[in-house]
């Protein structure tokens, strides 16, 4: 039989070694590799269906997989006013203000991305958007998607005119007299909100993603790890496959909040194993805790407005057994823990569920996952290695929203000691970590070039900043295998993806250089000439 697709006069680099290969073409028939050697043996395995590509050079890594991404929930999320590149209130102002002057009657302002760090010392809240925003109902998310700022109209349509109490760690943030200030912290609260705001159609959610989907494949993405089954995101990924128009490869951790009773997961557990061709239910993602930006992380210290001292799980005895009957279930968990509290906890009940089971190696083992780790101290460092659990880092939240000198809201917030030890990247992995490496979009950019960059130089994209913990930063090597061999080994799939060999998955990202030898401040730029998933081409650039 012949084959789908032949790379011809390619340079093949192997994530796992950072050598290249003694090959210089490469065949995929049916999704898989088929094929390592000569250009010569190679056009004779093509057919007349074979998409034959010479690539003068370039060079073909296995494909980019993002450990950590929201496609059709960050699709909708974007729909609004980007908010994420305004570095000051004036900036927010005249941005919401154009939207405002676009607005039909009755119809809301949506924005998203914005930065807390505009509001300088100053609490967040809406009036500081002045009167921009009078009369007009509004909701915008600040750039971690784990809070948001309402207008009084928006507050006044949703019935919220002061504290409520929730069942997870969410809050209505009221000022000394009782009264909103507009901020609404976690899903809970901002849900009352969105629960009267207008939502895009089906088709405009739809036509949205495929576009966002579209352009993760062009910026060299072959996959990704969704952390969220929200809203529609199913029917969307499997319309979009059935049309053709399924551009990655996800692999989808539907959520499992502090509510859900034992019905809800035994739910989340029947769900695995579902799906289609290039998406599948594969995982649970669960919060420990929030943010350190608004004071909802859990923190072994509270933060320096003694905020931050509580777990998301009003009971973090109920996230403990949650994670032992997934794990007896063989469904792999991936869990937000953000400060040193809830790592330490999230790591805890691992290692009673392997404990209770045999241990963490073996057959059958089933691999866990912590997201974001933000600031951890040496001991925690030290045992993610033995339980095999996988830390799932995104560089570009410490080089976009933190900086060296400590004087964003972060770092404030936590103080010079734990300020210190932010994202500590280089560290887990020295430990014996498996380190992957993601974006978290839409909280910053999925390029995962751009990615990789930032876990190696540990600045901002535009680079106007020193770097924040340089010595966090990963080797070129580290960085590319984050996004390759480590996503793959963290998926259970190492045997069949994340490297580049006959049998392996024939998802492959082309650039135009060696992406070890471009400097850090310009692999960024570095062009995606192709990328093919399952031997089918997603994107192919002009270059080629």
């Amino acid at each position: 039989m012949a084959a789908d697709l032949v790379l011809l006069s390619a340079r093949l680099l192997d994530p796992g070694t950072g050598r290249f290969l003694p090959h210089t073409a490469l065949a995929a028939e049916r999704g898989r590799i088929s094929f390592l050697g000569d250009d010569r043996d190679a056009r004779a395995l093509a057919g007349s269906r074979t998409t034959v590509v010479d690539l003068r050079g370039a060079v073909v890594s296995a494909g980019f997989t993002d450990g950590h991404l929201h496609p059709v929930s960050g699709a909708e999320r974007t729909m609004g006013v980007d908010l994420s590149t305004c570095r000051d209130l004036d900036a927010v102002r005249a941005a919401l203000a154009a939207a405002v002057r676009e607005l039909r009657p009755g119809a809301w302002v949506r924005g998203w991305g914005l930065d807390p760090n505009v509001f300088g010392t100053a609490p967040v809240g809406s009036a500081a958007l002045g009167p921009v925003l009078d009369g007009v109902p509004a909701l915008v998310d600040l750039f971690d998607a784990h809070s948001a700022l309402a207008s009084d109209r928006a507050l006044e349509l949703a019935g919220i005119d002061g504290p409520r109490t929730f069942g997870q760690g969410s809050e209505i943030v009221c000022d000394d007299a009782g009264r909103p200030t507009g901020l609404l912290l976690e899903d809970a609260a901002c849900e009352l909100v969105e629960a009267v705001a207008p939502r895009p159609t089906d088709a405009e959610i739809r036509s949205r993603a495929a576009e966002v989907l579209a352009a993760m494949a062009a910026s060299g993405l072959t996959g990704g790890h969704a952390m969220d089954a929200n809203g529609d995101s199913l029917a969307v990924y499997a319309a979009l496959e059935a049309e053709g128009a399924l551009p990655l490869r996800l692999r989808i951790a539907p959520w499992c909040r502090p509510e859900a009773d034992d019905d809800a997961v035994a739910g989340l557990v029947r769900a695995q194993g579902t799906g289609g061709t290039l998406w599948r239910v594969a995982g649970v993602k669960l919060f420990m805790d929030g943010t350190i930006d608004n004071g909802t992380a859990w923190l072994e210290t509270p933060d320096c407005h003694g905020e931050s001292g509580h777990a998301h799980w009003p009971d973090p005895l109920r996230y403990t057994q949650v994670i032992a009957a997934l794990h007896r279930a063989g469904v792999p968990t991936a869990t937000h823990a953000i400060g040193d509290a809830a790592v330490r906890h999230v790591l805890d009940a691992v290692e009673m569920a392997q404990a209770d089971s045999g241990g963490a190696d073996g057959p059958g083992v089933v691999r866990h996952r912590v997201e974001h780790i933000e600031t951890v101290p040496d001991d925690t460092v030290r045992r993610f290695a033995p339980l095999g659990v996988a830390a799932s880092m995104q560089p570009t939240h410490c080089c976009e929203f933190t900086r060296a000198d400590h004087t964003d809201n972060w770092s404030r917030r936590l103080g010079e000691e734990r300020a210190g030890r932010a994202f500590r990247c280089r560290d887990l992995w020295e430990a014996g970590a498996r380190v992957v490496l993601g974006s978290d979009w839409p909280i910053a950019p999925y390029p995962p070039l751009q990615v990789m960059a930032g876990a190696r130089h540990r600045r901002p994209a535009d680079l106007s900043l020193p770097p924040h913990g340089p010595g966090q930063a990963l080797t070129p090597l580290q960085a590319l295998q984050g996004m390759t061999v480590n996503a793959a080994w963290a998926a259970g799939e190492e045997d069949h993806a994340g490297r580049l060999a006959v049998g392996h998955r024939a998802d492959l990202t082309v650039l135009a250089d060696d992406p070890l030898r471009v400097p850090d401040t310009g692999l960024a730029e570095l062009p995606v000439l192709l990328t093919a998933v399952s031997g089918r081409i997603t994107h192919r650039g002009p270059q080629l």
